[in-house]
């Protein structure tokens, strides 16, 4: 996601030449027109957010901005893409909503050529009012694609781009900006996100088009092909439109267009279908595109879908060589299934209670009902502990199988999340039974990963869990992973699954979950054949790379590529050999060179370059897979250079490259770049730099202080004295106003459990934290910190989530994260949200409500600490009087009187009496920390504290205040 604000300084309208379509004609009067910003990923990337907020007044001056973000895919002509401008014939009339912002058209095409997806989403938007507002293109782009170019024109100035090798870029960036001629850099790391944003606030007049392409590999699933399309233009568009055009030399066997938009659009689609090539063309009139016929709103919010498959004539698969390269398509049909052993690992812990568990629950049982006989399994259930419904693997015969339901029927969700240790204990589980010799040879050995949330007990490191994975593993085991939920670190699920021998998906915890697990595993339950080995002539063939592992499972497709050698093209013969359910296979299969020159040559909307763009789409994707599996440095460096030259070579934008974006006299420069500082595996989306008047917002306890003492140490923050926090493991300090007294207690629960904080529903405002252990206990005693901290602010539709790791606002569909490596803002409906690096953040809502998040963060080879987080809130903040929970209940403060001063047990700890809430309560002087002034050692606080986790002082017993998600509202307080 990213957005570019063109706003002025100035109240008043700019001024003619800024709206004028000619960029020679305004530059005169007002030379620094349009700050300009092009967003890229790698495979992976696909969110991003950065704010440009405003256009300096200074005409001679360009807005040089800094940003943390990252990378895309690109080029043609002289090594950068040059797109159409808008044109005074775009001019028509267009569908303005009542804040005048129109679409004039939003268009879909896509190509797909044996399996290669081109396509375009192009966008052109006007504001008609007379004042700057936000001009939005918003798309989905599949997880797999690689984008490999985005333009924006502005008034007909067209932005390119050129992919280069990172530091060369970097170099003619710095280059650029000694001279002034720099406009910003956009930095980001690598996130695993489907959504691609562009928001711009521009003056009123202007016209922007947005126009993104992209390239993904169609994948068989469960026998056909589908091609999703998510078709969100967020109102009524003059012209809408999508346009798929199929091209398959093996012959369609089917196409169908399924009613995924609703009833509403029925009958709207066309399909013209030939022997090896079909059309599908969507085009709603804005009559048909109203959910009702007075309506403004548009009924086209939905994924537009095309399945289709093609013709197979032999088990051995087609081979297709096009212009010096090959594509061998292999999917047998009609084979016997082999035995699997598979074992079920299952998230139980409190994150998984209400809907996820119940809908997991509901899939297991058809999932379980579905294994053959012949098929061993058993169950790993874990939280902070791991369990296990059988020790060994059990045949699925109709009682053990029974068995296993009635086990997923009574779990319970609670708890933390200890993946590792689950991990560790299902390969222990497969290793024992092979030991044994329980599997039968030509059987299939998996495991099934089921989690919503990141690692909270044991080992937390996501890389040390994925070493110690792959060290234990079997290579006949494959991993395959879901993740359930927005929350879950699928990056690091992907990965885990991919360095095993198996795939990821991440599925959402809504009415979908069952259908969605039972989906999947009927992708990956179904093994056909084991060992799949594919040879060719020696000599005829080179750099052949693959998408698959070495199993093949029914209803899916094994895709191997390679460049070939002309003298031998005419001859090509491939020898597949492979185990299956009744003996070894062997397979042969020709490829039809001519017949497929003639046949492409004479169809127009063919992509001449799909072999060369398949190979090299499946090549860069191995060799990522091959890097991150590299045991020495030295084959990482080599691995590295050979995805580098492929990156330049095939312009893809990968971790190793960067993207530069040139005006068009090339003089004004940008650079679209991965920070070298990002630690691997983070989500920061992009962000803006706070220009100097946003600082205001910052509320004044929470602003740094400039000290001398800040330079030497962790950073300074002004410090009110009344202030109410939780730190530490974890320790309430509560300030109350009218006694000027600080009342503290702790709490101790278990690791995952989620705390209410504040509930506060007539103003809509949510704070939950959800708690992590240490690595081990002490004395007996598991200590407990918040890991994460969720603030749910309903009356914005807004969700602000921070981890150890991230910073994550969320509205709905649209997400923008940061690291804690960055220092920046970002502001979303008045809500401020204030990254300062590796030390703080700030919450500001309106002029309302302030709150500040610290980050503690400890060697990372502590035998005990782990990282953690202290939220600290000013008892000023207007919450409404039915606030409640650990810290909203005393919003509204209780009477409180402290007598009796006594000495206490400990001499330097005197005792007293505490009368509150018609409770009398032995109370303890002490010292607590309020870490915003030191966050090392911290600033002692005097405070009287309540014994036995403040019962008597708050209402009930802490448990009463457990909450089962992170932004959930407290019931009955």
């Amino acid at each position: 996601v990213f957005s570019l604000n063109l706003a002025q300084r100035r109240r008043d309208p700019l001024s003619s030449a800024y709206a004028s379509s000619s960029w020679e004609a305004s530059r005169e009067t007002m030379k620094p027109l349009i700050c300009f910003l092009l967003v890229f990923f790698v495979s992976e990337i696909r969110s991003f957010d950065l704010v440009i907020d405003e256009i300096p007044d200074d005409p001679e001056n360009l807005f040089d901005l800094e940003v943390d973000g990252f990378p895309s895919k690109p080029m043609t002509r002289n090594g950068r893409y040059q797109r159409s401008t808008l044109n005074d014939e775009d001019s028509g009339e267009a569908v303005a909503g009542d804040d005048k912002i129109s679409i004039y058209s939003y268009k879909v095409q896509s190509t797909i050529t044996s399996r290669l997806v081109n396509t375009m989403i192009q966008s052109k938007v006007e504001n008609k009012a007379k004042h700057s507002q936000n001009l939005v293109f918003d798309v989905q782009i599949p997880k797999e694609a690689f984008i490999h170019n985005f333009t924006m024109n502005i008034n007909g100035i067209t932005f390119t781009s050129s992919i280069r090798e990172k530091s060369a870029a970097r170099q003619q960036y710095a280059q650029a900006r000694a001279k002034g001629k720099a406009a910003g850099i956009v930095r980001s790391s690598a996130l695993d996100m489907e959504n691609f944003k562009a928001e711009l606030n521009v003056p009123g007049g202007m016209k922007v088009q947005f126009e993104i392409h992209y390239q993904e590999m169609m994948r068989k699933k469960l026998g056909s092909y589908e091609f999703v399309i998510p078709l969100q233009p967020g109102r009524l568009a003059k012209h809408l439109e999508v346009d798929v055009r199929i091209i398959e030399p093996q012959g369609l066997r089917y196409v169908h267009v399924p009613n995924s938009l609703g009833d509403h659009f029925a009958g709207i689609t066309t399909i013209s279908k030939g022997e090896k090539k079909a059309h599908v063309s969507f085009k709603p009139t804005v009559a048909q595109q109203r959910k009702c016929p007075t309506c403004s709103a548009t009924a086209v919010d939905g994924n537009f879908v095309v399945t289709y498959d093609v013709h197979r004539e032999t088990k051995a698969g087609e081979l297709e060589i096009f212009n010096g390269y090959f594509i061998h398509y292999f999917a047998p049909d009609n084979l016997d299934p082999l035995p699997k052993n598979i074992l079920f690992v299952i998230d139980v812990s409190g994150s998984m209670w209400g809907l996820k568990m119940k809908q997991t629950v509901e899939a297991m049982k058809t999932i379980l009902g579905d294994l053959r006989p012949d098929d061993h399994f058993s169950i790993v259930d874990f939280n902070h502990n791991v369990r296990t419904w059988r020790d060994d693997l059990v045949a699925a015969t109709a009682p053990q199988t029974e068995d296993a339901k009635k086990y997923i029927q009574e779990i319970h969700p609670n708890g933390g999340t200890n993946i590792n240790e689950a991990l560790l204990r299902a390969i222990f589980i497969l290793k024992e039974a092979s030991s044994l010799g329980m599997l039968d040879p030509n059987s299939v050995s998996m495991i099934i990963l089921v989690s919503d949330g990141d690692p909270t007990v044991g080992e937390l490191k996501l890389t040390k869990i994925q070493k110690n994975v792959k060290q234990n593993i079997p290579e006949d085991v494959s991993l395959f992973s879901l993740g359930i939920g927005f929350d879950v670190d699928y990056d690091f699920l992907d990965r885990l699954a991919h360095e095993n021998h198996g795939m990821a998906q991440r599925i959402f915890g809504n009415q979908e979950t069952s259908s969605q697990m039972k989906k999947f595993y009927n992708q990956v339950s179904t093994p056909l054949l084991k060992k799949v080995e594919f040879n060719y002539p020696q000599g005829s063939v080179s750099d052949v790379t693959q998408n698959s592992f070495d199993n093949y499972f029914g209803g899916s497709e094994i895709v191997v590529a390679g460049k070939v050698d002309t003298n031998n093209v005419q001859h090509l013969q491939s020898v597949i050999t492979a185990t299956s359910s009744n003996a070894e296979l062997v397979l042969e299969t020709l490829a039809d060179v001519e017949g497929l020159d003639d046949f492409l040559k004479k169809e127009p909307h063919a992509d001449p370059k799909f072999t060369e763009k398949l190979w090299a789409y499946l090549t860069v994707n191995q060799l990522l897979a091959e890097r991150n599996l590299a045991p020495t440095a030295a084959l990482k460096r080599n691995i590295t250079r050979s995805i580098l030259q492929m990156s330049l070579d095939h312009h893809i934008v990968t971790p190793f490259t960067a993207m530069l974006i040139e005006n068009p006299e090339g003089n004004e420069r940008m650079l679209a770049d991965s920070p070298q500082d990002q630690k691997k595996g983070c989500c920061p989306g992009t962000l803006g730099v706070a220009p100097n008047g946003l600082d205001k917002s910052i509320p004044p306890w929470a602003k740094p202080t400039a000290t001398a003492q800040s330079l030497l140490r962790a950073p300074t923050l002004s410090t009110d004295p009344r202030i109410t926090a939780v730190d530490n493991d974890p320790h309430f300090i509560i300030h109350l106003l009218k006694s000027q007294e600080n009342i503290c207690f702790n709490i101790d629960s278990e690791p995952g459990k989620i705390l209410n904080l504040v509930s506060d529903p007539d103003s809509g405002v949510v704070i939950n934290g959800q708690l992590i252990g240490a690595k081990k206990r002490e004395n007996k005693k598991l200590s407990t910190y918040f890991g994460k901290i969720g603030f749910y602010f309903k009356n914005k539709g807004l969700k602000v989530e921070i981890s150890t790791e991230t910073i994550t606002l969320k509205d709905g569909s649209y997400s923008t994260a940061l690291s804690w490596s960055d220092t920046g803002s970002i502001i979303r409906k008045r809500l401020l949200v204030s990254v300062k690096k590796d030390s703080s953040v700030t919450i500001a809502m309106d002029t309302e409500m302030s709150f500040m998040v610290l980050l503690h963060r400890v060697w990372k080879n502590h035998p005990v600490n782990v990282d953690f987080l202290g939220i600290y809130i000013p008892p000023t903040n207007q919450f409404s009087p039915s606030a409640h929970g650990l810290i909203g209940q005393f919003m509204s403060e209780p009477e409180v009187y402290i007598y009796n001063e006594r000495p206490g047990r400990d001499p330097e700890k005197p005792e007293a009496t505490m009368e509150v809430k018609g409770h009398k309560l032995t109370v303890t002087s002490g010292l607590q920390k309020d870490y915003r002034t030191d966050q090392v050692f911290g600033t002692n606080v005097h405070c009287w504290f309540v014994h036995n986790s403040g019962k008597g002082f708050i209402d009930g017993h802490y448990n009463d205040y457990l909450v089962p998600h992170l932004y959930s509202f407290l019931k009955n307080p």
